[in-house]
């Protein structure tokens, strides 16, 4: 099965609130993606509302279950409880929880499954109770595996700033071989597994070759930038080429 592909619009966001104007259309290019044969839509709320805003999560939704009924919509962030309010009244087919402090610009590392393990128990106890799947922002290390399990998630997403982010050919590699470590854990344990951060049509080939049981990849900053030289809907067709499909 190829990996799926998930476009993250944070970065279309970001781009139209520089002027407040109604375009570039997350809603629209969103679409776009969607035709092009994405298989969902991430977004990353924030509590400034900086690019995604909550008009856009209900947006977002209402076009995906009209439109697209079989494709995903996934919604980040820190589980406070204006987020968690917030995935209740949305309904996304899947909440990944993110260690996020509201100043960072980006996510930056995964969770400390051993310091906040009872938070993300009550918090995955709420959310699927709600009927949604929980996924956790994790770094690549296969001791955490089992921490995360225990939390009761259905997925981890395995942050790969540090591989995607490499220009060191040997550190790529040392990373790709921890993520690849870290997906089979993962399997081997039940969880599904996720990636993304700092991915591109560069570096997301070798990820899948080496970790093919990856079952997601949530993409935006480079997808977007992409899109800027091919355009949105050639953009996800190299992408999900990249991945397998």
């Amino acid at each position: 099965m190829p990996t799926h592909l998930s476009v993250n619009v944070n970065a279309i966001a970001q781009l139209r609130n520089r002027r407040n104007l109604p375009w570039p259309s997350v809603v629209g290019l969103a679409r776009i993606a969607l035709q092009a044969g994405a298989a969902g839509i991430t977004v990353h709320p924030r509590p400034d509302e900086r690019h995604i805003r909550r008009g856009d999560v209900f947006a977002l939704v209402a076009m995906i279950r009209n439109e697209f009924p079989k494709a995903e919509f996934n919604i980040e962030g820190y589980p406070d409880e204006r987020f968690l309010a917030l995935c209740e009244e949305a309904k996304p087919d899947q909440v990944t929880l993110v260690p996020d402090d509201p100043a960072q610009a980006t996510s930056d590392h995964g969770w400390d499954v051993a310091k906040d393990g009872d938070l993300l128990t009550r918090v995955n106890r709420r959310l699927k109770a709600a009927g949604f799947r929980v996924s956790l922002f994790l770094d690549p290390d296969p001791a955490l595996v089992a921490g995360a399990k225990a939390t009761g998630a259905d997925r981890i997403e395995l942050y790969t700033g540090p591989y995607g982010g490499s220009s060191d050919p040997d550190k790529a590699q040392a990373e790709l071989a921890k993520l690849a470590a870290t997906t089979d854990a993962a399997v081997a344990a039940g969880l599904a597994v996720n990636a993304g951060h700092d991915l591109t049509l560069d570096n997301l080939p070798a990820l899948i070759a080496r970790a093919p049981a990856i079952a997601e990849v949530s993409i935006g900053h480079a997808l977007t930038a992409d899109a800027l030289t091919y355009g949105m809907a050639e953009t996800v067709r190299l992408y999900q080429k990249a991945c397998g499909g």
